[in-house]
C-alpha cells in the first residue's frame, strides 16, 4: 500500500514555469497543491524605489558563505541576511541577474512575448519537439498573459506616442533590417488585452483583470524592470498564480527556500534508492519562522529558474546523494541566450528614453530573416526609469566636460553682470532653473538590448563550498558578440552620440557577459545520455530515472533561443502540464 503524502503536487518556484504548473495542477487536484517561493510577495505599490530600500533589495541569505564586499557583509549582519528581489551572481566570464519573489522573473522582465523562429528547434532540441508542436501552448500562454503590441497613437502629442520606438524603426529601415512592434504583457485594459478591442483603457485607470486581480492601465513610466508599483505588468502573480489560489485553492508560501528533495519508500521514509514511485519529501528553510521544515508530496515540479534548478539538483545528486541517478548531463548546455547590453550616450537625436514600456519593438539581425546562425540576434529598445535618469544626469559633466563648463560659466557670468533674463522683471527664476535642468542626457541616449544565438556550450557545476559555479567558454560565441557590437556602433553613429559604451563588465580587464535570460543545464532530451528531462509524450518534463519528478523552467531549454525566452518557458510548462493532467489547457484558468 502506497504511503500517504501531504500534497498531490509541490511546485518549487513561481516564475513562468512554476506559475503555469501551479495553476494547471491546482485545477487537477484542488486544495492539494503547494507552491514554495524563496522570495516575498509584492502587493500593489510595494516595490522599493528609494536608494536605502533598493540597497536591501538583493538576494544574499545569512548562510551564504561566499566572499562578499564589507558593505554587503555589514548589511547582512544588521538585517539577518538580504532577502530582496535581485539575485546577481558573478562567475568567471558570465554574470547572471535573476529574481526572487512571488512571480519570479515575470516581476522584472521586459514583458516581451516572442516565439523563436522554427529553425531554432533544429539545434539540440529533441526530434519530436518543435514550433508546430508547441504552437497551441504558445497561443494559450499569450492569451493568459494578455500580450499585444503597444496601442496606436494619433500623433506626437498623444500620450501613447513613444519617440524611441520611432527612432529604432527608422534605424532598422536605414540598415535594411526588419523591425516589428513586439507583443508585450503590459496591461492596457481588459478590453485591449483580453478582448482584442482597438481602444485601450485610459492611462492610469484601475480595473480588475479577467482573473479578478486589480491592475492599472500602463502609465508609460518605464519602470517595468524594477517591478511595477502600479501592477501594469501582466506578471504571473496577477494571472496564473492568482487563479491557482483563488479558483483552485492552491497554497502559495513565500520566504521558503528548498534545499533537498528525497524520494520516499513504501513506508513513507526517506530512501535515496527509491525513484519516486511513493512520492518525495522536500526539505526547505522557512525564513518567516526562521526554521527548517519539510513536507511530502506525490509529485514535485522543480521550477526554481535556470540557476536555482541546476544548483538544487546538483546538490541533491552530488552532495546530499538523495537523487543519485540524475543524468550525468546535468549542468551541460548552459546558454546566456546571447544577451548583450550597450549604451549610446548624449546624441543629437531625441529619444525620450524615460518614457514608455521597457521594450516596444525588435529589429531582426538575421534571426528570423536571412538566418545566419553565428551572427543571429535581435536589437530591442529600452526605457530608462525616471529616477535612474537623475543618477545619469551626474554623468553628463564627464561625457561632455567642456560643454558643461561653458554652460555653467555663461550662466554665472550673466548673473554676475546682472544681465537681464526671462522673468527678471517679475523676479521669477524659472528660466535659470530650466537651463540647469533641461540638458537631460537620457532624452538623447539609448539603451540597446540584444539577445542572440550563442553556442550554448556552458557548464554548471558546484564549487568546493557547494554553491553553483559556471564555466562559460566565451570564445565560441565571439562572432555573435562582434556582430552585436558592430550594429550597436552603427546605431551610435545614427544617433550622432558622443559616447558608445558596451556593458561595463565587457570592458578590459573584466571581459564578462551578463545574462538576464540564463537557459539550459536540465535540458529536454530523448535519452538520459543527451539530457536530464524527458521529451517523450508519455512522460514529458519528467526527470530521467525518477517518477513524478519534473523540471519546468528555463533550465530545460536545450539551446539559445535568440528571442526573449518567457514565451517558450510558459509554452513548455503548458505542454508538460497537459501531459501530467491529460487536460488541454485553455486561457480561462478555470
Amino acid at each position: 500500500m502506497a504511503c500517504t503524502t501531504d500534497y498531490e503536487a509541490l511546485v518549487i518556484g513561481s516564475g513562468f514555469g512554476g506559475a503555469v504548473m501551479c495553476a494547471r495542477l491546482g485545477k487537477q487536484w484542488p486544495g492539494k497543491v503547494l507552491l514554495l517561493e524563496r522570495g516575498k510577495a509584492y502587493p500593489l505599490g510595494s516595490f522599493p524605489r528609494s536608494p536605502a530600500d533598493l540597497a536591501n533589495n538583493f538576494w544574499s541569505p545569512a548562510d551564504d558563505t561566499r566572499a562578499r564586499p564589507e558593505l554587503v557583509r555589514r548589511r547582512k549582519r544588521s538585517h539577518g541576511g538580504l532577502l530582496g528581489m535581485f539575485d546577481i551572481r558573478r562567475f568567471a566570464r558570465m554574470d547572471t541577474v535573476t529574481c526572487a519573489g512571488l512571480g519570479g522573473g515575470s516581476l522584472i522582465y521586459a514583458n516581451v512575448f516572442l516565439r523563436p523562429p522554427a529553425r531554432v528547434f533544429q539545434q539540440n532540441w529533441p526530434a519530436q519537439l518543435d514550433l508546430s508542436v508547441l504552437a497551441p501552448y504558445y497561443d494559450v500562454a499569450q492569451s493568459v498573459l494578455g500580450a499585444r503590441t503597444i496601442p496606436p497613437h494619433a500623433d506626437e502629442n498623444d500620450r501613447r506616442f513613444v519617440r524611441r520606438t520611432q527612432a529604432f524603426q527608422r534605424f532598422a529601415k536605414e540598415q535594411k533590417l526588419p523591425s516589428k512592434l513586439a507583443d508585450i504583457a503590459v496591461f492596457f485594459g481588459n478590453g485591449y488585452n483580453y478582448r482584442g478591442e482597438a481602444v485601450p483603457t485610459a492611462i492610469g485607470v484601475q480595473e480588475h483583470n479577467r482573473y479578478g486581480a486589480r491592475q492599472t492601465s500602463c502609465t508609460y513610466c518605464g519602470e517595468c524592470d524594477l517591478g511595477c508599483n502600479l501592477h501594469a505588468k501582466n506578471s504571473t502573480d496577477l494571472n496564473y498564480l492568482h487563479a491557482a489560489r483563488e479558483l483552485h485553492g492552491a497554497e502559495l508560501r513565500t520566504g521558503c527556500r528548498v534545499n533537498r528533495i528525497v524520494p520516499l519508500n513504501a513506508e513513507g521514509e526517506d530512501d535515496a534508492q527509491a525513484h519516486g514511485e511513493y512520492g518525495y519529501r522536500v526539505y526547505f528553510d522557512d525564513f518567516a519562522w526562521d526554521q527548517a521544515t519539510s513536507v511530502t508530496s506525490r509529485r514535485v515540479v522543480v521550477a526554481a529558474g535556470t540557476m536555482g534548478s541546476n544548483e538544487l539538483l546538483l546538490r541533491c545528486r552530488d552532495i546530499h546523494r538523495s537523487l543519485p541517478d540524475i543524468s550525468p548531463a546535468l549542468g551541460q548546455r548552459f546558454s546566456g541566450n546571447g544577451d548583450f547590453l550597450c549604451f549610446a550616450l548624449d546624441g543629437k537625436r531625441r529619444l525620450d528614453a524615460t518614457y514608455g514600456p521597457v521594450i516596444t519593438q525588435f529589429t531582426d539581425h538575421h534571426l528570423f530573416d536571412n538566418h545566419d546562425p553565428k551572427r543571429a540576434f535581435l536589437l530591442q529598445d529600452a526605457s530608462i526609469p525616471s529616477h535612474a535618469a537623475w543618477a545619469m544626469a551626474t554623468v553628463r559633466p564627464i561625457i561632455s566636460p567642456w560643454d558643461s563648463i561653458r554652460r555653467i560659466c555663461r550662466l554665472g557670468l550673466d548673473l554676475l553682470r546682472g544681465k537681464p533674463y526671462t522673468g527678471k522683471a517679475s523676479q521669477r527664476m524659472g528660466h535659470i532653473l530650466n537651463q540647469l535642468l533641461s540638458h537631460d542626457i537620457t532624452q538623447r541616449s539609448a539603451v540597446l538590448l540584444c539577445m542572440g544565438l550563442d553556442q550554448s556550450d556552458g557548464r554548471c557545476r558546484l564549487n568546493r563550498a557547494g554553491f553553483l559555479d559556471l564555466d562559460w567558454p566565451q570564445a565560441g560565441s565571439q562572432p555573435l558578440y562582434q556582430a552585436i557590437l558592430t550594429l550597436c556602433r552603427r546605431f551610435c553613429r545614427y544617433m550622432q552620440a558622443n559616447v558608445f559604451l558596451p556593458m561595463p563588465t565587457w570592458l578590459w580587464p573584466s571581459n564578462r557577459n551578463v545574462s538576464v535570460h540564463p537557459l539550459g543545464g536540465c535540458t529536454l532530451a530523448d535519452s538520459p545520455r543527451q539530457g536530464v528531462v524527458s521529451a517523450a509524450a508519455a512522460d514529458r518534463g519528467q526527470v530521467f530515472g525518477y517518477q513524478g519528478l519534473y523540471v519546468a523552467d528555463g533550465s530545460i531549454v536545450p539551446a539559445a533561443l535568440g528571442a526573449n525566452p518567457a514565451a517558450t518557458i510558459a509554452a513548455l510548462a503548458e505542454w508538460i502540464a497537459h501531459g501530467i493532467t491529460g487536460r488541454m489547457p485553455d486561457d480561462t484558468l478555470q
